[in-house]
């Protein structure tokens, strides 16, 4: 039985899925924390009541994701050392002083002036708790970055040698300006506003189905819109440049996230494939001719390399990028896609009364959480075997425990946070249907068919929630 337990698996297993819950948190927080500057700015320019009141909603719900962010992000480097000592020591002369910096320069500056935003209405004056938002969101930006330059090393490695089996820093700049890092925090970080964009407008879908003179429904539908027509074809940008830069030094990694088993001029585009990586091909492959090496060399007939490229042992699971990274497209083309359709029927005075688009708006209120998903599942899953990519495989990374202390671990943070995410979403709820007190938010509730015949004359509307 213990055989079948191997630590490897199970810590890699472990380690996808309290990172996969946590970075939901970040991902909320980082693009609330803008929208929050956003909205407090317009208030104190424009006395805007409808802004003030979104702030004060979605502050709430800031303050309930930064806690669980808080919470799931703690055990993460605790895990490294018990599920992955060995790449601890390892790397922990480059990853130990980022962290570090990460804690000192930007959670205590979260940490501090939240509290400021949350309590300090009628304490402080307007331009100063407007500072403390400002102060919030930096240091919201400043934790991504921090936590992405380290991510990003472990992709695209320098400024370090590998000596005695130790990481040594030899020169600090190209640590941190690695060849990836631009790439992935400009990534990062409009993957999290396009993400609270579609939130806020899935939101005030929510509302305008319920009452369609909902004036927070009508201004959150708007904004989360407008912004997603910005962000939206911004991203697509992004993921191209990104793109390019991975093929340059990660092209294992493009070759499996375009299912191209040989390298090749003209390589073609698969739309479709059961990727079989025991018999390095497709099955019922669908694929464009040539529109792979157009959209990564931006040339025809460039080459792009392929698996061939190394010993499958070194090859990472294929078909998990695959199918990862084209569910985060295909996302993206459908975020796009609704931006688009909600210009045209803003254009055409029929946004409001569209019910079919607030249907599908609320529908879309969490897909940008599963194309985060998938990105990172498409980043993480495509750099292995590796830890720190070309020079420490995951299998030197693994502490030397057993199995059964893995799974232990893993069960328990399965139903921890599975308790955490349910109690989250269920305060979530509450808050966005005005179920909090003191909360100032009013969500009417959906109103009944107006009833003929028989009866009718009893009807009575239902009360306000």
């Amino acid at each position: 039985m213990e055989a079948s337990l191997d630590p490897l698996l199970l810590g890699r297993l472990q380690f996808a899925f309290t990172i996969g819950f946590h970075i939901l948190f970040p991902t909320m927080t980082i693009g609330l924390a803008g929208f929050l500057v956003f909205l407090e700015s317009r208030w104190l320019l424009t006395k805007h009541e409808a802004s003030l009141k979104l702030y004060k909603l979605w502050s709430k719900i800031f303050a309930l994701t930064f806690g669980m962010g808080v919470v799931s992000g703690i055990v993460m480097t605790y895990q490294l050392g018990t599920n992955f000592g060995t790449f601890s020591r390892i790397t922990g002369p480059v990853l130990g002083p980022l962290l570090s910096i990460e804690v000192l320069t930007a959670f205590f500056v979260e940490a501090g002036f939240i509290g400021v935003m949350l309590f300090g209405w009628n304490k402080v004056k307007p331009v100063w708790h407007w500072a403390a938002t400002v102060m919030v969101f930096l240091g919201t930006l400043n934790s991504a970055f921090w936590i992405l330059v380290a991510n990003s090393w472990m992709h695209t490695p320098a400024g370090a040698e590998l000596v005695d089996g130790v990481f040594h820093v030899t020169d600090w700049g190209a640590v941190i300006l690695n060849p990836s890092m631009p790439y992935r925090v400009a990534h990062m970080l409009v993957a999290s506003f396009l993400t609270v964009s579609f939130v806020v407008a899935g939101v005030g879908a929510f509302y305008l189905l319920r009452d369609r003179g909902s004036v927070l429904g009508r201004q959150a539908l708007s904004l989360g819109l407008w912004a997603a027509l910005i962000l939206a074809p911004t991203q697509i940008v992004l993921g191209d440049l990104h793109g390019l830069n991975t093929k340059q030094h990660q092209p294992v990694k493009v070759a499996a996230m375009e299912g191209l088993w040989e390298g090749r001029t003209e390589a073609p585009l698969v739309l479709f494939g059961l990727p079989d990586q025991e018999a390095q091909t497709n099955h019922l492959e669908v694929a464009v001719p040539g529109l792979a090496s157009l959209i990564l060399t931006h040339e025809w007939d460039g080459y792009v390399a392929g698996l061939d490229s190394v010993a499958p042992e070194r090859q990472p699971p294929v078909a998990i990028v695959f199918w990862s990274f084209r569910v985060m497209v295909g996302i993206g083309l459908v975020m796009l896609g609704l931006a688009l359709t909600g210009l045209v029927l803003r254009l055409r005075r029929r946004l409001i009364d569209s019910r079919w688009f607030l249907r599908a708006m609320t529908a879309a209120a969490p897909i940008g959480f599963i194309a985060t998903l998938a990105g990172w599942i498409t980043t993480e899953v495509g750099r292995q075997p590796y830890t720190v990519y070309g020079l420490i495989t995951t299998a030197e990374s693994v502490s030397p425990i057993t199995g059964w202390e893995v799974a232990i671990s893993l069960a328990l943070f399965i139903g921890v946070y599975g308790v955490l995410g349910a109690v989250y979403l269920h305060f979530v709820r509450k808050i966005v249907l005005g179920r909090v007190p003191g909360s100032g938010i009013e969500i009417p509730a959906p109103a009944r068919p107006t009833p003929v015949g028989r009866g009718a004359d009893r009807a009575r509307p239902l009360p306000a929630e």
